[in-house]
């Protein structure tokens, strides 16, 4: 039987990054769909912070917008160089 009065651990880096990989998803197939090159757009809106970058199918440029695109960048610079160590 499990002790209810546990304490459990909240991890919400994880929680933060896992939301941020699945917009990314969702943004390029919304990109992908409508016949744009997901990473040009994609980088053109993470330079820029022009959300016209992202077209509006599938709500992909409202939801590319619930995250703060320092947290994109800082997840794709962190996912990279993880990769880069494999």
């Amino acid at each position: 039987m499990k002790d209810i009065t546990e304490t459990m651990s909240f991890k919400s880096d994880e929680l933060r990054r896992d939301n941020i990989k699945h917009i990314l998803r969702i943004v390029k197939e919304a990109l992908d769909e409508r016949g744009y090159n997901s990473v040009n757009q994609l980088s053109g809106y993470l330079i820029s912070n022009d959300p016209a970058y992202i077209s509006s199918h599938n709500n992909a440029r409202t939801i590319i917008q619930t995250v703060e695109r320092y947290e994109i960048i800082e997840e794709l610079v962190r996912s990279y160089l993880e990769d880069d160590q494999n």
